[in-house]
């Protein structure tokens, strides 16, 4: 049972698109909402895009670049809090999180497709140069 879970879990994380559909078709069934079933898989699937952005970096490279990954989303969340605060004049907890965590989905989704691409021409390349 435990390693059935285990690997549900490794295809969440590995393939995180797969995740974010199941995400959206779960909850349109219960919201019976396009846009906010978008907005909650969105959400709710980010954070498996970046653990699969870091999995990908180690994969391609043979190392862990997780202290970089921290570094960015802190200069992300400074950046949304001051851009925020100079907009409004005041920090709403809310949308400043709303926004960061639609930032980081938006950079992580690019960047994961972009490292699965880079990976897969990579590998391809070191298999055909024999």
């Amino acid at each position: 049972m435990s390693n059935m879970v285990a690997s549900i879990i490794a295809t969440f994380v590995t393939i995180p698109i797969f995740t974010w559909f199941l995400l959206y078709f779960i909850s349109r069934s219960i919201t019976k909402n396009n846009k906010r079933s978008f907005q909650m898989a969105t959400d709710y699937s980010t954070f498996f895009f970046i653990l699969a952005v870091h999995y990908l970096i180690v994969i391609i490279w043979d190392r862990s670049l997780l202290w970089l990954i921290l570094i960015v989303l802190i200069i992300i969340a400074t950046v949304i809090v001051l851009v925020h605060y100079r907009i409004n004049q005041e920090i709403k907890f809310r949308k400043v999180w709303k926004g960061f965590w639609r930032t980081n989905f938006l950079l992580f989704f690019f960047l994961y497709f972009s490292l699965a691409f880079f990976g897969l021409i990579k590998r391809m390349t070191e298999l055909f140069s024999i």
